[in-house]
């Protein structure tokens, strides 16, 4: 029986996956990052420190990829994964009381949680994009790529006012009932929707992969990073990932310092980035779709337009900073926030047409290799930017002009980002890899 291309539902179906990895991931990294510095006062480096440390164990994407790639079926890892995932969120939430009377068993107990949680996000995650990069029709890439990321952070935000609904007035065993409601939800939408889900491959692809030699991780990864488009393309990743989350940790603040924001009115702030990336992602897959489809001429289009908008939303960032209160603030950062969203969707997109460059059973590692590129740029790229105004106020003791500096720099590495699209996306290997997905089905 030959596989044939994942229709919008099964897209929509994955998605619904998508969504329960951003709802557990919220639960831990926002939800439980509040209830340890607000209600048991334990300092805020902790859960910053917990939050890395699950972005550091996520370097294992390319070894979950790479498993999914020697099996048959990819529906088993990602159901591990969310398995691994929910588990850990619940070993994070016990690890609390231990924490407050400062036991070492605590920052056991959260560590071993969060390193739960950091492979079963590589797992789950890693597996996903390459069942929908070797599922996925070429012409409704940018398509998918928008329907999976926006019902992700349509999952983060429901679980956001579910939970925080239900947890007042905040009791331990209210958060853990909240916890453990979250995490099953989640785990038992995820397998419902995985359930037939996946195609079965051709029986000429399953017997070519019956009589080809097992390939161990070591070798596949050095085949691909072998390969110059590869290479490239995992340097975009990270360096677009890592403009990407550099003002993370310094918008709101930023608001608060010059432009006197009340804690509400710059909380307020991270909405209208939101809406503006939410909106971004539509408009891509909208018109990603009706013009171009997913083609790598038209993915580059919207990369390279995202990424330059994006700087261009920082440098007025930049400009923000020297000229104060009557700078439209909130219009620019909802500008950065829908350039964000555009190049982040097509960048994805693009991602799962190089996924396919050697066929379905190299999908996992190279989306294993990509996720980690964007693990360690996520965990470093908001420590950077926070580090760079704090290093700029303390030389200069100019604020603003710390600001600045970090904002254009930002917005330079968003044009490098911009020009290494240039090349990777207008190679050769993703019209090979859809030529092969194409003989497949």
């Amino acid at each position: 029986m030959n596989a044939k291309p994942l229709g919008w539902p099964g897209i929509v179906r994955l998605g619904l996956v998508q969504s329960a990895i951003g709802a557990m991931v919220m639960l831990v990294t926002s939800l439980l990052n509040r209830v340890m510095v607000v209600e048991y006062a334990l300092p805020a480096a902790l859960p910053a420190g917990l939050v890395a440390w699950h972005y550091m164990v996520q370097l294992s994407r390319p070894v979950w990829g790479h498993g999914s790639d020697q099996g048959n079926r990819r529906t088993p890892w990602i159901i591990f994964g969310m398995a691994l995932l929910a588990l850990g969120a619940l070993v994070a939430v016990d690890a609390l009381p231990a924490l407050a009377v400062g036991s070492a068993f605590g920052y056991v107990l959260a560590i071993t949680g969060f390193s739960m949680i950091g492979a079963g996000v590589g797992a789950a995650g890693t597996s996903l994009l390459a069942l929908l990069a070797s599922q996925v029709a070429p012409e409704r890439r940018a398509a998918a790529a928008s329907i999976t990321w926006i019902m992700m952070v349509f999952g983060i935000v429901v679980t956001a006012n579910v939970a925080g609904a239900l947890i007042d007035p905040f009791s331990l065993p209210r958060l853990a009932m909240v916890a453990s409601g979250v995490a099953l939800v989640a785990f038992v939408v995820s397998w419902l929707a995985l359930l037939g889900v996946e195609q079965r491959r051709s029986a000429a692809v399953d017997e070519a992969a019956d009589d080809a030699p097992v390939i161990d991780f070591g070798t596949a990864l050095r085949e691909m990073l072998a390969e110059a488009d590869a290479r490239q393309f995992t340097i975009f990743v990270f360096l677009s990932m890592l403009a990407y989350s550099m003002q993370d940790m310094i918008l709101e603040p930023f608001a608060g310092l010059l432009f006197h924001f009340t804690p509400g009115q710059s909380t307020q702030l991270s909405g209208t980035q939101h809406s503006g990336v939410l909106a971004g992602m539509i408009l891509v897959g909208i018109l990603g779709s009706a013009f171009g489809g997913g083609t790598p001429a038209s993915l580059r289009r919207w990369i390279i337009g995202g990424c330059l908008g994006s700087a261009a939303a920082l440098l007025g960032l930049a400009m923000a900073a020297q000229v104060g209160a009557d700078w439209p603030l909130k219009a620019n950062i909802l500008l950065l926030g829908f350039a964000n969203g555009v190049f982040a969707v097509a960048a994805i997109g693009a991602m799962m047409g190089l996924a396919g460059a050697q066929g379905p059973a190299r999908a996992g590692i190279r989306m294993g290799v990509w996720g980690a590129a964007q693990a360690i740029a996520f965990g470093l790229g908001g420590l950077i930017g926070a580090v760079g105004v704090d290093a700029g106020r303390a030389l200069t003791g100019d604020t603003p002009h710390a600001f600045l500096v970090v904002f254009a720099g930002e917005a330079g590495v968003f044009v490098v980002a911009a020009w290494l699209a240039l090349g990777v996306t207008r190679a050769r290997a993703p019209v090979q890899g859809i030529r092969q997905q194409e003989a497949i089905a």
